[in-house]
Formats: structure tokens, C-alpha cells, sequence
């Protein structure tokens, strides 16, 4: 009986740690309604192309959903999702860098660097990624370490 309470009050931590990274996850990631990358297919960038997904290839990672363009572009971000996810929750990868602040995107707007995707804003003729790419390597490490103190 009592390895029966032990197994029970673990099983319950554990399904307390998931519960607490998904909400972890919806507070600091972009998305609408819970959908991630305005409807946007991950794993298109990939293959060349910003796709818009279809909700009928729809995906739940860690409670954001992704919506994808056909049934093999979900089936590969469901075997390995860390590959396909935007860097920093999906929000605009400049402004992250600059001071941590989370900027919403156009979606069409990316750049793939060292197999990451970074999404950028672009918007009322201030793109981002323009400003990025005069110092990426700088950006990138400013942006993680802003990223890791967002996450709290």
C-alpha cells in the first residue's frame, strides 16, 4: 500500500511539472488564441517557404498548437519539435536582443541561421531584420540571455 501512495504522489508531481511548463510556455510564447506563428507552418521555412497551415494538420506541443500546411510537415515537427520551433517564443528575435522585449512579428519575415529560425517585425517600413543582420552574432547572444531571463 504504501508503494501504491508513493507511485500516486509522483505520478501527480509530474503531472503538476508538465502542467506548470505548459503554462510557462503559453505566458511567454506568441501566439493567438493558443495558436503559435499566426497560423503559420513551422517546418515551411525549412523547406524555402513561409506557408500558412491548415487547422485540419493541427499539433499540440507542450499547449501551443501549430498549425501546418500538409500532413508530412506535421508529422516531422511532431519527431522532433525543438528543430522546427521559432527562437524566442516566436516574438521578434531584434527586439529581444535589444532590451528582452517581446515584439510581435510578421510571420513572413524570418531568417534560418545555423538550422534556428528567428522571426522578425516588419512593419510600418521598420524591418528588423535588416537591423539584425548588420550584427547577428552580437544579437543572437544578446537575445539568449535576455530570452533566459524572460522565461521566469
Amino acid at each position: 500500500m504504501k508503494n501504491l501512495i508513493f507511485l500516486v504522489v509522483i505520478l501527480c508531481m509530474s503531472i503538476s511539472a508538465v502542467a506548470q511548463e505548459q503554462v510557462v510556455r503559453r505566458r511567454n510564447f506568441n501566439h493567438d488564441n493558443g495558436v503559435a506563428m499566426k497560423d503559420f507552418d513551422p517546418v515551411s521555412y525549412f523547406n524555402g517557404k513561409a506557408l500558412k497551415g491548415d487547422v485540419k494538420y493541427e499539433y499540440f506541443y507542450k499547449g501551443i498548437k501549430y498549425h501546418f500546411a500538409n500532413a508530412e510537415n506535421m508529422e516531422a515537427f511532431k519527431k522532433t519539435p525543438g528543430k522546427y520551433e521559432p527562437a524566442y517564443g516566436g516574438w521578434c528575435a531584434y527586439s529581444m536582443s535589444q532590451n528582452g522585449q517581446r515584439v510581435k512579428v510578421d510571420p513572413a519575415t524570418y531568417k534560418i541561421v545555423e538550422g534556428k529560425l528567428y522571426l522578425f517585425s516588419n512593419f510600418n517600413g521598420k524591418n528588423t531584420l535588416l537591423l539584425w543582420n548588420k550584427n547577428e552574432a552580437k544579437c543572437i547572444a544578446d537575445a539568449n540571455k535576455f530570452w533566459v531571463k524572460n522565461m521566469n
